[in-house]
């Protein structure tokens, strides 16, 4: 079979997840699952995780239905709400929570007779400008939802920072500032740390905070702290060289002969490419590692495969394991985020990206 595959260890999540949950002590911790667990296989985390989480959160409907029909029970949080009306059936069904942003979704809930009252919360857009009502509003619409006992309960205010992974502070204080007030005016509790604020801010810790990307092991943050030093990588991409070439000085490599031997040189071609979800903007020098030592990929990235200089690694051959990001099997490791410097990206376009057809081997058991 071909040899690209995609290792998680569950150990590193479940690592994580708890570094997350004692950064916050007095919080209670979604473990954020959207995307496919950010490309790891939501439902295979989930079950790594449902004795430790007490919650978990996901995009939307769908994404909680693989959950639920996979045999998830645990509470699971609907980050976007519902789309159409008609969606709180399943909502109500599932026993899901979920997230209003809109007038539309609380005048749809208020029309609706759940079984049993929906857990909700109201998103207030204190500064991402996205999705959530303006802070002005949000007290008449967490008044309105109070007065609905048999619709809503559990209510909870929740916002998003835009800013909490920079050194800057200024932006996220603001943001601070406003939730703070609306939370003291209706005695609400707050859902707000992501990631960076989990990991960089204890004044956002609320009654819960909803960690990310960092219970996948990519440092968030702008600036590496204590804890995020912390993290332990889950997915190791691994393949191996498929072929081996000797190059002339002088001689060009891949699409474009973007790159050109300065000295008579090996080349690996390795299975991986784009079409597996390895970014085609990775510039000559992205770093790889070729049986545990540093080397620099050479060359357009191609749909199936990549080329590697191995010069200085006469030992390679085909066969040899090559890491694209994470671990090497002898213990050497290649940071998510370093790479995606290299492709002028963030680690989750790198994780959510890795698709379908690499398979993804599970390592460390369930809780």
């Amino acid at each position: 079979m071909r040899p690209l595959t995609a290792h998680v260890d569950l150990d590193a999540l479940r690592h994580n997840y708890r570094l997350a949950r004692d950064l916050a002590p007095q919080s209670q911790a979604l473990a954020v699952l959207k995307a496919d667990a950010y490309g790891h296989g939501a439902l295979a985390c989930a079950k790594a995780l449902e004795e430790l989480a007490p919650a978990f959160a996901v995009a939307c409907l769908e994404e909680a239905v693989v959950l639920r029909e996979g045999g998830i029970r645990t509470p699971i949080v609907l980050l976007e709400g519902i789309f159409t009306p008609d969606e709180l059936v399943l909502v109500d069904e599932l026993g899901l929570w979920m997230a209003v942003h809109s007038d539309w979704q609380v005048q749809a809930l208020l029309q609706f007779t759940p079984r049993r009252p929906i857990p909700v919360w109201l998103k207030v857009d204190s500064g991402m400008h996205r999705l959530g009502f303006r802070p002005e509003e949000a007290a008449s619409v967490w008044r309105q939802l109070s007065a609905a006992p048999t619709h809503a309960t559990n209510l909870h205010l929740m916002s998003h920072f835009a800013t909490a992974d920079r050194l800057d502070d200024a932006y996220f204080q603001r943001q601070m500032t406003c939730l703070d007030a609306l939370a003291v005016e209706l005695k609400a509790p707050l859902c707000l740390a992501n990631s960076p604020a989990t990991l960089a801010w204890p004044m956002a810790h609320g009654a819960w905070n909803r960690p990310g990307v960092m219970l996948y092991g990519s440092d968030p943050l702008e600036a590496p702290n204590a804890a995020s030093q912390r993290l332990a990588p889950v997915m190791s991409l691994r393949s191996e060289i498929i072929a081996v070439r000797e190059l002339a000085q002088g001689e060009p490599v891949g699409y474009g002969g973007r790159w050109r031997a300065s000295r008579p040189s090996r080349i690996a071609v390795v299975a991986c490419g784009y079409g597996d979800g390895y970014d085609r903007h990775a510039v000559d020098g992205t770093p790889v590692l070729v049986e545990g030592r540093r080397c620099a990929l050479s060359g357009k990235v191609s749909m199936d495969m990549l080329t590697v200089d191995i010069t200085q690694v006469p030992e390679a051959t085909i066969g040899s394991e090559v890491v694209l990001w994470g671990c090497a099997q002898s213990g050497e490791t290649l940071g998510i985020d370093e790479v995606a410097g290299y492709c002028d990206t963030i680690s989750y376009t790198l994780l959510t990206g890795v698709l379908p057809r690499v398979p993804r081997r599970y390592h460390g058991g369930f809780c």
